[in-house]
């Protein structure tokens, strides 16, 4: 509309406001514009509406929060206090398991281990008296390592031989603490009637592989007190047998993390991501498998002290393979006797198993990006599983170029331990809900 002001002669003393008609041309071109502009618009909501047809959106595979949680059915019929009471019970053994391996590192790193001379299984009690202390001194003397030590630093007095002597007594006790720790409570949760059928044949393996340990640890120990397992004049336990005692601790505390797990947190639920959970299942197997070797190949790199040869990093005394990796023969013990290739191996393991979990978690993330997201608590697991594995390869990396001391290799040793229960964990969250 046209709204046009005039004035009213002056000598009326007002003013008057006249309102001009529409104009019919205008009005005409106004409809036409409106007419258009609302063809457009429908033709724009309709292109959106067969787009949107053609490419529905994908939903987030998330579980709603109100999902009833699925309980394994080896624990389903306890109830929430009773699968909490076992379940801390089971923590708190893998906790002790992996506390032991961290001492028998220390052990190993002081050469401590071979300071007690003789193993009894409920009868090992530590010298009391300065004539106790004195022939326990005195046995030692008998052995290798003694010869060893007196050669390299010149004397060993009584003092230096409690400070290792009592390591490797608190690492036996500390064993021993397991047995008890495991084996009051299993007794009562049994009586109870808290294990299913299934759960009484863990408890069964778990029981045993306790008791393995001690006796395997005693068999690891007497290789070292031989002088016909002499390397170049150095007492050193078996590799052989010191990989087998980790070995088996590392399978008992997977074992326990596992069963742990299985009695705290119910299963993770994936909707529709079911095909995902699979092929990532099947990774995280792979990556427990990774770990779980790479700290076996440690065990013969600690047993011939092959973190000593070349220290630097990334290359091997500016070579990317030792020119010595084949210098024993038959050529298969080269990968457990020959510091040279033991190192190399575990480097390559080392880098292998870095760069595959990073490999997993830009999967996930890729999966995100198409709205594939996995749920919360599985997507912590696989975040926490990257942050380990950075932590752990800057440790090995550090104990290899400051020529392996002890506080850092012992680190080192530790977070083995953390990247194997990060592993076990996500392996855990990735279960199959039953049928």
């Amino acid at each position: 509309f046209a709204i046009r002001h005039l004035s009213a002669p002056a000598h009326l003393g007002l003013s008057t406001v006249r309102c001009c008609s529409l104009n019919s041309g205008s009005l005409l071109a106004a409809n036409a514009r409106q007419s258009q502009f609302g063809s457009l618009l429908r033709n724009r909501l309709q292109s959106i509406s067969a787009w949107r047809q053609r490419h529905p959106p994908v939903p987030l595979v998330v579980a709603p929060p109100s999902a009833s949680p699925v309980w394994h059915p080896m624990v389903a019929h306890l109830t929430a206090g009773q699968r909490r009471a076992v379940g801390i019970w089971l923590a708190t053994c893998a906790g002790m398991t992996a506390g032991a391996v961290v001492l028998g590192g220390l052990t190993r790193l002081t050469r401590s281990g071979l300071s007690m001379t003789n193993w009894s299984l409920f009868k090992e009690l530590p010298p009391v008296t300065q004539a106790d202390w004195e022939r326990e001194f005195q046995r030692y003397q008998a052995y290798p390592e003694y010869e060893y030590i007196v050669r390299e630093r010149g004397s060993m007095s009584l003092n230096d031989f409690k400070a290792i002597f009592w390591l490797e007594f608190l690492h036996r006790t500390w064993g021993r603490a397991i047995g008890a720790a495991f084996l009051l409570p299993a007794a009562y949760f049994w009586a109870r009637g808290r294990f299913q059928p299934a759960m009484r044949k863990r408890v069964l393996i778990y029981g045993s592989l306790i008791l393995g340990q001690g006796l395997l640890g005693w068999y690891m120990v007497r290789s070292g007190l031989s002088k016909d397992t002499l390397t170049q004049d150095v007492p050193r336990v078996s590799q052989y047998r010191l990989a087998a005692h980790l070995g088996s601790a590392l399978l008992l505390f997977s074992l326990f993390t596992w069963s742990a797990l299985t009695h705290l947190l119910p299963f993770t639920q994936f909707g529709a991501a079911v095909a995902l959970r699979g092929r990532l299942a099947a990774a995280a197997h792979l990556l427990t498998s990774a770990a779980f070797a790479t700290a076996i190949s440690g065990a013969f790199v600690a047993g011939i002290d092959a973190g000593l040869v070349y220290n630097s990093w990334p290359k091997m005394a500016d070579r990317w393979v030792p020119t010595d990796y084949w210098a024993l023969q038959p050529a298969w013990r080269n990968l457990f006797e020959n510091a040279s290739a033991t190192q190399f191996n575990h480097r390559l393991l080392g880098h292998s198993t870095a760069c595959a979990v990073a490999a997993v978690w830009l999967w996930a993330v890729a999966a995100k990006t198409r709205g594939a997201a996995l749920p919360p608590r599985t997507r912590l697991a696989l975040n926490s599983l990257l942050a380990v594995v950075c932590t752990q390869a800057g440790l090995g990396i550090a104990t290899l170029l400051t020529y392996v001391p002890i506080a850092l290799a012992a680190c080192h040793q530790t977070g083995s331990l953390a990247l194997l229960g990060t592993a076990t964990w996500l392996m855990h969250e990735l279960r199959r809900l039953p049928k």
